[in-house]
C-alpha cells in the first residue's frame, strides 16, 4: 500500500483520570510548547543571517577595505626602514674608510715631521757644544771672580768675609751706595738694572732697624738729591719690588700713591716719592754669605 493511501483514524480513550494525571498533561504540554517556541525562534534567528542588505555589505566592504590599507602601510614602512638601515650601513662603511685613509695620511705627514725635527735638534745639539762649553768657562770664570771677591789670602790661608769688598753689611744683607756725580746718575729703571748686573736689586726694607741704617747711609752732598730704593706704586698701591705691599704707611706720609712715582731715601730726611724718570743716586742690596 502506498505511503499516501495511508489514513490516520482518531481514537477518543475516555478514561477516568485523576487530577494529577490531568497536570501531568499539561506539564508536558507545556514543556513541549516551550520547546516549539525556542526551535522557532531559532529559526528565526536563522533566516535573519541570510542574505546581506546592500548597506551592511558595503559597512563590511569599507571595513575590510581599511584592514588593506592599513597592512599595505606597514609593508612600505617596513621596506623603508629596511632601506634605512642599508643605507646607513653603506655610508657608515664608506665614511670609516674615508676616516682611516685620512689618519694613515695625517700619520705619514707626522712621521716625516718627526724626521724632520730630529734632524734639526742633531744640527741644533752639534751648534750647541762650542757655546756651550764657553759658557761653562765663562761660568768658571765668573765664580772664581765671586770668591775672589768675598775672599783672599793671608799666610797661604783663605779668609773669607760675608759682604764684598766696597759693600757694607747690616743684619743678614749687604749694601752697595752708589753716590755718583750727577752725570753717572740713572731713572729708576736704569738703577735697578745695574744692581741686577750685580747679582742684587735695589733695597727692600723689612723692619725700622733697617730703615734706619738706610736712611744714615743715603749721605748728602751738594750734588745728590736722594737714593734710589725699591718702592713704587704699582696700580694705586706702594709696593717693594718682591711684590710686597708698604705694610707702614708712616715711612711715606703724606705721599699719594700714583703710578709713576718712585721712593728715595737721603739722610736727615723723610723718603720722597717723586718721578720714577728723574735721575738720582741708588742703594743695592743682596744676601750676605755666611762664612
Amino acid at each position: 500500500m502506498a505511503e499516501s493511501d495511508v489514513q490516520y483514524a482518531s481514537v477518543v480513550i475516555k478514561s477516568k483520570r485523576s487530577p494529577r494525571a490531568k497536570n501531568v498533561e499539561e506539564v508536558v504540554y507545556d514543556e513541549v510548547n516551550i520547546r516549539n517556541q525556542t526551535a522557532q525562534q531559532t529559526s528565526e534567528k536563522n533566516d535573519s543571517a541570510g542574505p546581506l542588505t546592500d548597506n551592511e555589505a558595503k559597512r563590511r566592504f569599507l571595513c575590510y577595505q581599511k584592514l588593506t590599507c592599513c597592512f599595505g602601510s606597514l609593508c612600505v614602512i617596513l621596506v623603508l626602514a629596511i632601506i634605512g638601515v642599508c643605507f646607513y650601513y653603506v655610508s657608515s662603511h664608506k665614511s670609516d674608510e674615508e676616516e682611516l685613509k685620512h689618519l694613515k695620511a695625517n700619520q705619514t705627514f707626522l712621521l716625516q715631521e718627526i724626521y724632520n725635527l730630529t734632524n734639526i735638534n742633531k744640527n741644533l745639539t752639534e751648534q750647541m757644544e762650542p757655546i756651550k762649553k764657553t759658557w761653562n768657562e765663562q761660568n768658571i770664570s765668573r765664580a772664581q771672580w765671586s770668591i775672589d771677591e768675598y775672599c783672599r789670602m793671608e799666610n797661604n790661608k783663605r779668609t773669607c768675609v760675608s759682604c764684598q769688598k766696597g759693600w757694607l753689611q747690616s743684619q743678614s744683607s749687604c749694601y752697595a751706595v752708589n753716590n755718583v756725580e750727577p752725570q753717572h746718575q740713572k731713572t729708576w729703571e736704569e738703577a735697578r738694572e745695574d744692581c741686577r748686573g750685580k747679582s742684587s736689586d735695589l733695597t727692600v726694607v723689612d723692619n725700622e732697624a733697617e730703615k734706619v741704617f738706610v736712611k744714615d747711609t743715603s749721605w748728602v752732598n751738594n750734588r745728590i738729591k736722594g737714593y734710589w730704593i725699591g718702592l713704587r706704586v704699582e696700580e694705586g698701591k706702594w709696593k717693594w719690588i718682591d711684590g710686597s705691599d708698604l705694610t707702614n704707611q708712616d715711612w711715606i706720609q703724606q705721599q699719594s700713591a700714583t703710578d709713576g712715582q718712585c721712593v728715595t731715601s737721603l739722610q736727615n730726611q723723610e723718603w720722597r716719592s717723586v718721578r720714577c724718570n728723574e735721575r738720582n743716586a741708588w742703594i743695592c742690596e743682596k744676601k750676605a754669605l755666611s762664612v
